[in-house]
């Protein structure tokens, strides 16, 4: 079917031209309903479901499918639609891909208003055809708009239309769906006779002009853990002018919500204000106890030193808001029958939402998500609707999906379109795979990983040539291989990023028959692998290096414990075992090496869980036992991967995928010299050389702890290593390894990093071909932008999974003392690292329902005075352990202070607390 508009055109040099716009438009789309006579065969297969369900609305009695329009489609659909009670709505929902329908634009139409057309006249059109094939059933195509003068317009049209609100409180039997609508307007439902508590946001207009100008500034917000009524703004752009702009209180804050793109304007200097000590946590029970918050704000605004100020601002607009559904709690009104309550997110930098739902009772003790649909002027928090019940609070189920959700973790079944590109099982080594490859499987390879691993990435060998020198061999699992790229598993790994790691599970990247099996480096099985072998003189200087790709069949599988046990054996000298002691003694002197040239030798206190074979409960937690064969291993993956990073970017200079370590601003540094100049010790941060060796200085006899203390101290002041594109950055830097280039090559069964960085290494020996975006810096650097942002993600939620494990460990533990060092001072609590459980926590010195004690803070030394007791940094304490669950949102470990004794403050080592087991009780309801 041929559509035609013709229409003259004046031209530029005044002649007139006529122009013939042609739509040609397909007749032979049917409606996509089952058994339709008059569209049988004009399509591959139905679209409507064949029985429409009732889902017993008091509006549309009768069976009906329902037609969203655009709208609804975007910010409703997906917080009501519910499988089952729904089915037709996923039917209507793929209407407008397999009906097009033609309906042109009329003059003076805008574009949205052409559009609104259309779909009604899609309903129209099936209401009229839906007649023809069921008179009997009296089958309905219900048209749903949010817009009033859109649904007139089709009730004047004979099409039955609804609101969303409306059709969702028509269905009787699922009163639920109600909890689930989204506020229409970004401002959210304003209170009644609620007052102003905040300035109204500037339109994007006026924020386009004023950062054009100069008058406001562009960054991303990010709300802080320990103090609610406080934030930061990171500026955005490359410039020496790149700053951190400090907000504090709430209407400064003016309702920016962490992540969101903001405009600020900064303050004249004489309000700028120093970064708060206090440890502030928003747990009040009145929803909008706005004086008590300015009581607070009054507590921020303490004298500081003229060198402490920072620039400061206040939000005046919202460039772009980066709301996500957040997993949390609801805090119950104290309210009898009131259907508004406050839910407190599980993240403490996001701000409770209120929100109205018929099942608190229900709710009540569970996780749940809810989304934010705007703040109003006059509320203190943003208004919101409930969306999903995740499971009970505590059940290791429910609080793994919740930090899995929170930090944006992929973590679904990967689905049959992935898993179709796995290789067919029984898979074994073929010529073909043997093509541009190496045969090593008479190699004396093995691998050493910690216990329990089965995603093995890396093998070595060491042997003696007959010239006297030694060749060395990093062997990696060939990935790449099995994973082409553009395919679905090659894009469903590329956003993932990487495997996380929690304390009883593993998300992998990729499917587990590559990750545990196929790819896995497993002793006495062929596998394919990526070898980068270096020839070396005893003293492990590098003469020669050779990548290629390679088949291996490794010797043994040995966890670091094994390996070590092995090296120090003295009754064992098998081929293994020679290899081992021959790669401990290059890799001793090239560590030394490295810290020669100023790489930073830095501590974290890694922890392990000792888990129930039955129930899989923690049962002991322990630091992390490190050996020589882990810094043995260590070594060998650096130089792998420098050597790698090296190669790619002499091949390609613009398109090398490397990873960089951005040297730390002096200011990070400010806490780690005033904690050591307060022990006597001077530590220089000039460049990392001379901060490696102020750490190799930082001895006391006395207190053989400290130097491990300061490596941890150190560690908090570093920058995050990112990746890049070699083709978009001229810094290439790796300030912590003291290396001029790097990138990862050693671990593509759980980064996808370094999948590409095989890649582009095949490319450069000749073993592989290129395509378009291996080359193209644009989209590698937005690849790039993705890597950052999972890497990051899972780093927090392995954190989050240690500390829901710990919780359960001293849940079952019980009350503990431990001796523990102070790691930082605040104006009303200290952070202090407990060395046997690798563990960190707050002492607060500012108690509810108690006597505030006299505290006087230093920030120049820093300490921390408790009436007539002085706190420095790396003191040693006692505390005592427990586990807080008095805040069932946010259950915590609790310390509190045994010595040094303090009346009023510190408590007896063996006293309980016998108020911190079972949750607040609520205050007595309120009649309304």
């Amino acid at each position: 079917m041929l559509k035609s508009k013709t229409f003259l055109k004046k031209t530029r040099a005044g002649g007139v031209m006529k122009i013939v716009r042609e739509h040609y438009l397909r007749d032979d789309i049917g409606c996509g309903a089952p058994g339709c006579a008059a569209c049988d065969g004009s399509h591959e297969g139905p679209v409507l479901e064949p029985q429409p369900l009732d889902p017993a609305s008091s509006l549309c009695p009768r069976p009906h499918y329902l037609l969203p329009d655009t709208n609804v489609l975007l910010h409703q659909i997906l917080s009501v639609w519910r499988p089952g009670t729904w089915a037709s709505v996923a039917s209507s929902l793929r209407l407008p891909g397999s009906l097009e329908t033609y309906v042109e634009q009329e003059q003076g139409e805008n574009a949205n208003d052409r559009n609104d057309r259309a779909i009604r006249v899609a309903a129209k059109w099936y209401n009229e055809h839906l007649k023809k094939i069921s008179a009997e059933n009296h089958l309905q195509v219900i048209f749903i708009t949010n817009d009033k003068k859109n649904k007139e317009k089709a009730i004047e049209e004979g099409i039955p239309a609804f609101t969303c609100e409306e059709y969702v409180k028509s269905l009787t039997a699922n009163p639920e769906l109600i909890d689930r609508l989204a506020c229409l307007s970004e401002e959210g439902n304003e209170i009644e006779s609620g007052r102003i508590i905040f300035s109204e946001h500037l339109p994007l207009s006026k924020l386009q002009q004023g950062i054009k100008s100069g008058t406001y500034l562009q960054g991303t917000f990010r709300a802080s853990r320990e103090n609610y009524l406080e934030a930061t703004v990171w500026v955005h752009g490359d410039t020496e002018d790149d700053k951190e702009i400090i907000l504090q209180g709430l209407k400064n804050l003016n309702r920016a919500v962490h992540e969101d793109i903001v405009a600020v304007e900064l303050l004249p200097k004489n309000q700028w204000v120093a970064p708060s000590s206090v440890v502030l946590h928003d747990e009040g029970q009145n929803e909008d106890d706005v004086e008590k918050e300015e009581e607070r704000e009054r507590i921020l605004k303490t004298a500081a030193n003229e060198k402490m100020l920072k620039p400061t601002g206040r939000v005046v607009g919202i460039i772009k808001r980066n709301w996500r559904p957040y997993c949390g709690m609801l805090s119950k009104s104290d309210i009898k029958e009131s259907r508004r309550h406050l839910f407190t997110p599980a993240d403490r930098r996001i701000p409770r939402i209120r929100i109205e739902t018929r099942q608190a009772s229900a709710l009540e003790g569970r996780r749940i998500i809810v989304a934010i649909d705007g703040w109003p002027r006059n509320s203190r928090y943003p208004n919101g609707h409930f969306v999903k019940n995740l499971g009970d609070v505590g059940d290791k189920e429910t609080e793994t999906e919740v930090l899995l959700l929170e930090h944006d973790v992929p973590h679904q079944p990967f689905s049959q379109s992935v898993l179709s590109f796995l290789p067919k099982m029984p898979w074994s080594i073929t010529e073909k795979d043997m093509k541009n490859r190496e045969d090593l499987r008479h190699l004396c390879v093995c691998s050493v990983d910690p216990p329990g691993c089965t995603d093995i990435d890396d093998a070595l060998h060491c042997r003696e040539l007959e010239n006297g020198n030694l060749e060395i061999g990093v062997h990696i699992a060939d990935v790449s291989h099995f994973i082409r790229p553009g395919n679905a598993l090659d894009q469903e790994s590329a956003r993932r990023g990487t495997t996380v790691y929690l304390c009883e599970k593993r998300i992998d990247m990729v499917p587990e028959l590559l990750s545990s099996n196929l790819c896995s480096l497993r002793c006495n099985v062929d596998r394919l692998a990526f070898s980068c072998i270096w020839e070396m003189n005893h003293n492990a200087e590098i003469l020669k290096v050779r990548f290629t790709k390679s088949a291996i069949n490794s010797k043994a599988s040995l966890t670091y414990a094994e390996a070590q046990m092995r090296i120090d054996s003295a009754a064992m000298n098998d081929e293994i075992t020679t290899s081992l002691r021959g790669l401990n003694k290059l890799a001793k002197i090239l560590k030394k090496r490295r810290i020669e040239k100023g790489a930073l030798t830095l501590s974290s206190p890694e922890v392990r869980f000792h888990m129930d074979s039955e129930t899989h409960d923690p049962i002991d937690l322990q630091t992390k036992e490190l050996r020589e064969t882990n810094s043995m291993v260590e070594e060998f993956m650096l130089l792998a991967n420098i050597s790698v990073a090296k190669k790619i970017h002499e091949e390609f200079s613009e398109h090398a995928l490397l990873r960089k370590h951005p040297a730390p601003p002096p200011s990070n540094y400010e806490i780690l010299v005033k904690a050591a100049k307060s022990k006597n010790l001077e530590i220089k941060t000039d460049t990392a050389k001379s901060l490696a060796d102020s750490l190799d200085r930082a001895d006391s006899p006395t207190f053989p702890y400290l130097n491990t203390l300061l490596r941890i101290l150190a560690t908090r002041c570093m920058m995050q290593a990112v990746y890049f594109c070699s083709g978009m950055d001229n810094d290439f830097h790796h300030y912590g390894l003291a290396s001029p280039i790097y990138t990862h090559f050693t671990s593509p069964i759980r980064r996808y990093a370094d999948i590409i960085v095989h890649r582009l290494l095949a490319v450069a020996i000749g073993a592989d071909c290129t395509y378009p975006e291996l080359t193209d810096k644009h989209k590698l650097a937005d690849l790039c932008k993705n890597l950052n942002f999972r890497h990051k993600m899972a780093q927090y939620a392995q954190r989050a999974s240690v500390a829901f494990h710990t919780q359960l460990f001293f849940k079952s533990k019980g009350i503990v003392s431990e001796d523990a060092y102070i790691l930082f001072v605040r104006k009303n609590a200290i952070v202090v690292l407990i060395p046997k459980y690798g563990l960190e926590g707050t002492v607060f010195f500012e108690e509810k329902d108690k006597p505030k004690p006299r505290l006087i803070y230093d920030d120049e030394i820093p300490s921390l005075k408790i009436e007539d007791t002085v706190f420095h940094i790396f003191d040693k304490v006692k505390v005592k352990i427990m586990l807080d669950s008095s805040n069932l949102q946010h259950q915590k470990i609790r310390m509190s202070l045994v010595e040094p004794q303090i009346p009023g403050i510190s408590i007896l080592a063996d006293t309980p607390n016998m108020d911190i087991d079972e949750p607040e009780r609520k205050k007595k309801k309120r009649e309304k």
